[in-house]
């Protein structure tokens, strides 16, 4: 196995917004849509030195069994608009927006990020995300979805078209014209805001499909992924990092951060008791069923979380919860649970906790510092997403006993060197190509 001489790990903080990480029972739980909310925790992870705060995006309430899901039942603000605000408050720290690309169009996009990252100095970033969702089409005027290929397609347009108005400006502030002829956009004119202070915002791409994977290897500047052990994420990071050289890239051109979560304890044995109590707050025997509906498609409301998984398949395209993403093939994902609960002996409840946890380190602060490096080292990952699981305050303890003990290993910055979040990855400001009309 190859080990990579000791390198600085990339953090960045995910605000917990109406998810099940969300422990919301929790009297130290407060609003996610409040403002003091998105600020304690920006300010927080700005004060542990992270890259980027980051945002989510739904653009319909969730439904399930024609009702709002609980989680989405107080709304969820827009991102950019949040960001702006942010960008008031905070310093250095990049302010990362997840925008589809699918329901918005290239110059109303590109004019908010390039305004974001003028008014934050350079630290704005886009999270590219897709819909094929019909359900969420709905809340727009053309309506309607698009295929899965095309969704990535448009997505894959939708962001040249952007980096051209970006680059239409020269650094030195001249404007020129604009033209693109495509598949999926054809628009011509003047792009209305001068380069911004990065060039072009740090784009961030989050799917993990074979297309997801070539997307970012073309075109993202950080992949937000997700697995579960180091062979995994050895895995995805060598086949992603080994797709760049095909489009003139090199390692270092593209950071992979995995989501995770921390749980930490004074002891490795503290640690495993509050991580095993916060996955049962997170998936409570209601949680159990409604994440159980989702795969199988049907009312199983008469099922005991406590008891034993159905006997039947999944219902073929269920439609019983609208808006929320499937869980790939629903019938081997029914196999593999009910599989799971064979060979351990788990109830329904049992095996959601365990089958759905979000990739965690846990133990004390000492050990985690330790576990964070040997991702990085074995190239498993270039940082992280910490995903807390409460609002506003779940970074706190992190900031206060891990980040210190990954600066005292060499692992982490004890400062801020630049002001741009492209300067806090690593990455190089993108080449001015204002000196000519962009073409389609």
């Amino acid at each position: 196995m190859t080990v990579r001489a000791r390198r600085e790990i990339h953090l960045a903080a995910h605000f917990p917004g109406v998810n099940s990480t969300t422990v919301w029972a929790d009297p130290r739980s407060k609003s996610q849509i409040g403002f003091s909310s998105f600020e304690h925790l920006a300010r927080t992870a700005e004060r542990g030195l992270f890259d980027f705060f980051f945002l989510a995006e739904g653009l319909r309430l969730r439904e399930h069994k024609g009702r709002i899901h609980d989680l989405d039942v107080v709304g969820r603000p827009e991102s950019l608009t949040v960001l702006n605000a942010l960008a008031a408050v905070t310093e250095r720290i990049g302010l990362a927006a997840t925008v589809n690309a699918t329901f918005n169009e290239p110059y109303e996009l590109a004019r908010r990020l390039a305004t974001l990252d003028h008014l934050s100095g350079g630290r704005a970033a886009w999270n590219v995300v897709t819909s094929s969702d019909a359900f969420t089409g709905e809340n727009f005027r053309r309506g309607g979805y698009l295929d899965r290929a095309e969704r990535y397609t448009r997505a894959a347009e939708f962001l040249a078209v952007a980096r051209e108005l970006w680059d239409s400006w020269t650094p030195n502030g001249v404007s020129r014209p604009f033209a693109h002829r495509g598949q999926h956009f054809d628009i011509a004119g003047e792009f209305t805001v001068p380069r911004s202070p990065q060039g072009h915002p740090v784009v961030i791409q989050a799917g993990d499909s074979g297309e997801g994977r070539e997307f970012a290897a073309r075109s993202a500047d950080v992949v937000f992924t997700r697995h579960g052990t180091l062979e995994d994420g050895r895995a995805f990071y060598a086949d992603v990092k080994g797709r760049l050289a095909k489009y003139g890239r090199s390692a270092d051109d593209l950071k992979i951060m995995p989501g995770v979560s921390v749980v930490l304890g004074d002891t490795a044995a503290e640690a495993q008791e509050r991580a095993a109590e916060i996955r049962r707050q997170q998936v409570s025997p209601q949680n159990a069923i409604l994440a159980l509906e989702q795969v199988w498609g049907t009312d199983l409301s008469s099922y005991d979380p406590d008891g034993p998984f159905p006997d039947f398949d999944p219902v073929p395209d269920p439609s019983i919860t609208e808006g929320r993403t499937r869980r790939g093939d629903t019938v081997a994902t029914a196999e593999k649970w009910r599989a799971l609960s064979r060979e351990k002996g788990l109830s329904i409840r049992q095996t959601v906790i365990e089958a759905s946890g979000r990739q965690s380190f846990i133990g004390t602060p000492e050990a985690v510092a330790a576990e964070l490096e040997t991702f990085v080292r074995q190239d498993a990952a270039d940082g992280f997403i910490l995903v807390p699981h409460l609002t506003p305050g779940g970074l706190d303890e992190f900031v206060d006993r891990v980040v210190p003990l990954l600066q005292e290993r060499g692992a982490f910055r004890t400062e801020y060197r630049g002001a741009t979040l492209r300067s806090h990855l690593g990455l190089p400001d993108p080449a001015g190509r204002g000196d000519r009309a962009a073409t389609g």
